[in-house]
Parts: C-alpha cells; sequence; structure tokens
C-alpha cells in the first residue's frame, strides 16, 4: 500500500470520527494542522510521513476529546496497523501524540524534529483569529465564563490544576496562548507565531478597553 493511499485512509477515518466536535478540535482544526505541518515540512528535513500522520490522528486520544485514552491509542495503533504501516512508525506516531501537548506548562520537551513540527502546526492553530474563536468556543462548550475579574490568573499549575481548576476563557491566553510563541521548535513556525501572537495582543487590548466601558 503507498504512503499516499495510507494517509488517505488515516484522513477518511479522522474525519469520520471528529467532523462533529465541538471544542475546538474537530475536522477542521486537524486539516489546518495537517496544512500547516506541510508548511513547515518545505523548511525542515523531516520523515513527511510521520509528521502528516501524527498532524492527522494527533486529537483522536486527547483528554480533551476521548473520555478513554488509552482505547482511543489502540484504535489508532489498530488503524496503522491495517494499513501495513511499519511498527517503528506506529511507535513514532504514537510517541508524537501522547507527548506533544502543552500541558499546563508542564509538557515533556520534544527532542527530534518530526515531534517538533507537529506541535509547532498544533500550536500555531491556537494563535491569531482562528485561535481565538476557538479559545472561546472550547470555553463555551466547558462551560467557563468569558470572562471574570474575581477569577485570578494562574502562573504555576499542574496538569489537573490546568485542565479542571477554575479559569475564563480570557485567563486562557494568559496562561496558555501567549506563552506559545517563546515555546515554537523551528523558524517557520516562530515567523508565523509572531504575526498572531501580536493580532491576538491587538485583541486583548480592545476587549478590555469595552469591559471597562471606554468609548
Amino acid at each position: 500500500m503507498t504512503e499516499d493511499k495510507v494517509l488517505q485512509n488515516i484522513e477518511e477515518w479522522v474525519k469520520g470520527e471528529l467532523l462533529n466536535e465541538k471544542s475546538g478540535h474537530d475536522w477542521y482544526h486537524i486539516k489546518r494542522v495537517t496544512d500547516i505541518a506541510k508548511e513547515i515540512l518545505k523548511h525542515e528535513k523531516a520523515d513527511d510521513f510521520t509528521v502528516i500522520s501524527a498532524a492527522l490522528l494527533h486529537d483522536i486520544a486527547d483528554d480533551k476529546v476521548t473520555s478513554d485514552v488509552n482505547m482511543a491509542l489502540e484504535r489508532i495503533r489498530k488503524l496503522l496497523e491495517r494499513n501495513e504501516v511499519a511498527d517503528e512508525t506506529i511507535e513514532t506516531i504514537i510517541d508524537i501524540i501522547t507527548t506533544m501537548s502543552f500541558k499546563g506548562g508542564t509538557g515533556k520537551e520534544l527532542s527530534y524534529i518530526e515531534a517538533q513540527i507537529v506541535q509547532d502546526a498544533d500550536r500555531l492553530d491556537a494563535l491569531g483569529a482562528i485561535g481565538i474563536a476557538r479559545t472561546f468556543q472550547y470555553g463555551g462548550a466547558k462551560g467557563q465564563a468569558m470572562y471574570d475579574p474575581e477569577i485570578p490568573v494562574r502562573d504555576q499549575m499542574s496538569f489537573e490544576e490546568y485542565r479542571h481548576g477554575e479559569s475564563t476563557s480570557i485567563n486562557h491566553f494568559y496562561e496558555k496562548l501567549l506563552l506559545l510563541k517563546d515555546k515554537m521548535n523551528t523558524q517557520a513556525a516562530i515567523n508565523i507565531a509572531e504575526e498572531r501572537e501580536a493580532f491576538m495582543k491587538q485583541f486583548l487590548d480592545t476587549f478590555f478597553k469595552e469591559w471597562e466601558g471606554e468609548l
């Protein structure tokens, strides 16, 4: 089976799994991340098949999307095995999707370029105009307030606190999103992140002016 055919099969499977996901981790997020990863690949020497496969599969086993991470990982493994992907490549893809998450700043530092590219692509989709929209979509899906000045921005926190502690959509900009540019791995991602972060900062400036009733 050719790599192109395998990627097509993975894409169709993921689209079926996530097309109607409502927290901002839907198929269209996956497609954007995959497209960004392909763009970064133009500037980096890496294994294209591994990067694209991991980009397509990266949210299937995310605890924001599934209540059973281990089962989701097993389904990914079986999908790749059915498509005759080499065992070593399967292990690399699984490693990427289980170690790339931000996790409240407690995530693992990635040591190889394929993982770094997928992580950068995913983080870039959390920035800019789309990043702003996804922040409020996720906050709404989780029942968070848009903003509450009585809820402080959290600084140091465990993964459990990050995922389940009290926060707001606006706080999320300071707890994660505005930290991402300096955590990018590749120069191509850094360049894109700079522009997207600037847009988000402009949005926040306008938000707080309107919050305070400034005309």
